[in-house]
């Protein structure tokens, strides 16, 4: 019953995190809001740590029995995963987003500037990009299987697992939307998660 509990807390999260960055929810805060629409991404990232701290320390307070115990060999193989993934995820961030403007930061120091700069309609393609159009999403999803060991774990990751492939679905439409043909040009060089992996013409 308890991890029942837990997948339905996680869903939950899941669910309101994806709703408040969602095209519907977004156009609605920018018609409501106009310009102080610059400090919406802030907001939300605010809120989405504030609610993922409890969640993540009643997850880890639960009586959870261990069902993957690690060896030497598993133990040195889980490490490169680990922070092979994490390594990917930061570089990714750092190097090839724009992290700014992933917490918002960028939006609010452009509040008030009467220049409008349209974004560009260039899609970047170096490093990781290059590999995979969502390098963050596939290392974040080998960082939480290669921590499995116990039974919420697998509880959780099945739930996230699943919330990340549909957002990134999500996040392609709401892409194809912002760049267009240079974006469906974009996806049938580079697969969606899976390096190396070849594109389906479409």
């Amino acid at each position: 019953m308890k991890y029942l509990l837990i997948a339905f807390m996680w869903a939950g999260y899941c669910a309101l995190h994806s709703y408040l960055i969602s095209i519907g929810f977004t156009n609605l805060m920018n018609r409501v809001l106009k310009k102080y629409y610059a400090f919406y991404r802030l907001f939300y990232v605010l809120v989405s740590l504030f609610l993922l701290i409890p969640l993540i320390h009643y997850t880890g307070q639960l009586d959870n029995k261990v069902i993957i115990a690690y060896g030497p060999y598993l133990g040195i193989l889980k490490n490169v995963l680990v922070y092979g993934s994490l390594a990917m995820f930061f570089w990714a961030f750092f190097f090839d987003y724009d992290s700014l403007s992933f917490f918002g930061i960028r939006q609010i120091l452009n509040f008030g500037k009467t220049n409008d700069t349209k974004p560009s309609d260039e899609i970047k393609k170096n490093g990781l990009l290059g590999l995979m159009r969502h390098p963050m999403y596939l290392a974040l999803l080998i960082y939480i299987w290669s921590q499995t060991s116990k039974m919420a774990d697998i509880v959780v990751n099945v739930v996230l697992t699943v919330y990340i492939y549909i957002g990134t679905l999500l996040e392609e439409k709401k892409l194809l939307l912002e760049f267009g043909q240079a974006y469906s040009n974009y996806q049938k060089e580079v697969p969606m998660l899976i390096p190396f992996l070849r594109v389906k013409a479409k």
